[in-house]
């Protein structure tokens, strides 16, 4: 809702429903509602701990459609938002959160977020420019390649250890090394100038949680059929 103006300036986000018009800002408040009372139902079924750590992730939450009026890190700040369940998801499971694993799985989460969504802000970099809207796409510029890489490298490093911490087993770390391929795809093939381009290596970059998410489905199956035998 905070975007709309911003929105009929960009190409590609002009038509959304809002910056249309089709829609207007009190149904659109009237939509979030609905969204923030679900999940609020969500949360209330959890456990205090998880309850407290949930609600202290809206500040950032709230923040965060500001952002990219004033710094050119807005990424950084939707990674802080998006990866809260890193930390929320093992507390809801076993009551406190293990801050050992988790923050280093927190970390991975961050950087991931900001190779994805800086492919993705390549796609508005001239609309942006126009706007007066700040990206890390827009700031990395020409050496977008390199910062990415060495973010998706981070990324898998903190993942990595965390499973290390976690004592995950060799299907993790599969899963892990397919993960990296793929970002390791992504960044050198992607045409950081070319839009359609950019959303594909947007969506490719998905595919790596994917194969994490493979991987630890994996490992922990091969752990319950092991305690089961």
């Amino acid at each position: 809702m905070w975007d709309r103006n911003l929105d009929k300036g960009v190409e590609r986000t002009k038509t959304r429903p809002l910056a249309a018009g089709e829609i207007t800002p009190t149904q659109a408040f009237t939509f979030l509602g609905l969204q923030l009372s679900a999940g609020l139902g969500v949360l209330t079924q959890l456990n205090w701990y998880s309850i407290l750590l949930g609600a202290s992730s809206l500040s950032v939450v709230t923040i965060y459609p500001f952002m990219k009026r004033v710094t050119h890190w807005p990424q950084a700040v939707l990674g802080l938002a998006f990866n809260w369940g890193a930390l929320l998801g093992w507390s809801a499971v076993a009551g406190v959160t293990n801050w050992s694993v988790c923050l280093p799985l927190y970390a991975g989460g961050i950087c991931w977020t900001l190779v994805y969504d800086t492919v993705y802000a390549h796609q508005d970099k001239k609309d942006d420019v126009t706007m007066g809207i700040r990206s890390t796409a827009l700031l990395f510029g020409e050496r977008t390649r390199p910062v990415l890489a060495a973010l998706s490298a981070s990324s898998m490093s903190f993942i990595t250890y965390a499973g290390f911490l976690n004592g995950q087993g060799p299907l993790f770390y599969g899963g892990v090394a397919l993960a990296t391929a793929q970002l390791a795809r992504v960044i050198w093939r992607t045409d950081f100038d070319d839009r359609p381009s950019c959303w594909k290596g947007f969506v490719g970059c998905g595919w790596s949680g994917f194969w994490v998410w493979t991987g630890t489905l994996a490992d922990y199956a091969t752990l319950l059929l092991t305690a089961s035998g």
